[in-house]
């Protein structure tokens, strides 16, 4: 029998993903090294707030994060574990509403603000429209998320940020899937002085060819599409019903499978 392993786009097997809240105008700076460096991430912005002082504007919006992910923070950023769930759903939709009308596409990732978040809520969330959404805190690891709805970062950048890119660059063994993802947010690296850390980051993990970068939304619909895929029960061949690729590897050796195609094996 074949043996078969899911892998990211281009058959990689590391991935690389960004999460950064509040929509604050130092995003503007943090984009630009993004995109010197081939990196990509979510910014999560609360649609009640823009163009207040020191936040972005929403007209800046679609242009600022072409090529990320605009995600929901909830429209005024409460903490919405002590909030009445119908006003969580509000806050939500709302948000997804504002942002969807802002970018021309769906909204569909989430980070919690303040951290805040409950059972309750994780179970409203899906009927949102919602298909994940980050939690605070460090895993200090580089698996996959169990619980997309309870997806905690590998670190902040505050974090032990470089050693743990070292790490993340010092993996190889092809037989696992590795995510190595950050967040915080962008004014903390004026607060801090240490824009020198990001830069440092991204020009250290850009360009691998062993990486694929992306958004948080991008890898959740990849490792979805993954499980969506139907193979044979002797591995003799897959049929792929997703609209997009999918990447698996057969006997260790890569292969795109088109979207809407049965690819013999």
């Amino acid at each position: 029998m074949n043996k078969v392993y899911c892998c990211y786009p281009g058959g990689k097997h590391k991935a690389l993903t960004m999460s950064y809240d509040d929509g604050r105008t130092q995003d503007r700076r943090l984009v630009r090294i993004f995109n010197e460096n081939g990196i990509r991430g979510t910014f999560h912005l609360n649609s009640g707030r823009l163009g207040e002082e020191n936040r972005v504007h929403p007209e800046e919006i679609p242009e600022l994060y072409r090529g990320h992910e605009v995600a929901c923070h909830t429209v005024t950023h409460p903490t919405i574990a002590r909030c009445p769930l119908p006003e969580v759903a509000a806050e939500v939709l709302e948000d997804r509403r504002a942002l969807e009308a802002i970018t021309g596409a769906p909204v569909r990732g989430m980070s919690y603000p303040n951290g805040s978040y409950s059972d309750e809520i994780v179970r409203l969330l899906p009927a949102c429209g919602i298909r994940y959404s980050r939690i605070t805190g460090n895993s200090d690891g580089f698996a996959l998320p169990t619980d997309p709805y309870r997806w905690q970062a590998t670190c902040h950048h505050n974090h032990d940020l470089l050693s743990l890119g070292d790490q993340f660059l010092g993996l190889f063994k092809r037989q696992y899937l590795y995510l190595m993802y950050v967040w915080g947010h962008s004014y903390e690296f004026d607060d801090r002085d240490n824009w020198n850390l990001i830069e440092t980051f991204c020009q250290k993990m850009g360009g691998k060819d062993d990486i694929w970068y992306c958004t948080n939304i991008e890898f959740i619909d990849c490792v979805d599409n993954f499980a969506r895929l139907q193979f044979a029960a002797d591995n003799s061949f897959v049929h792929n019903p997703n609209a997009a690729d999918c990447w698996i590897a057969v006997n260790d050796e890569p292969l795109r499978v088109p979207g809407g195609t049965t690819v013999r094996l």
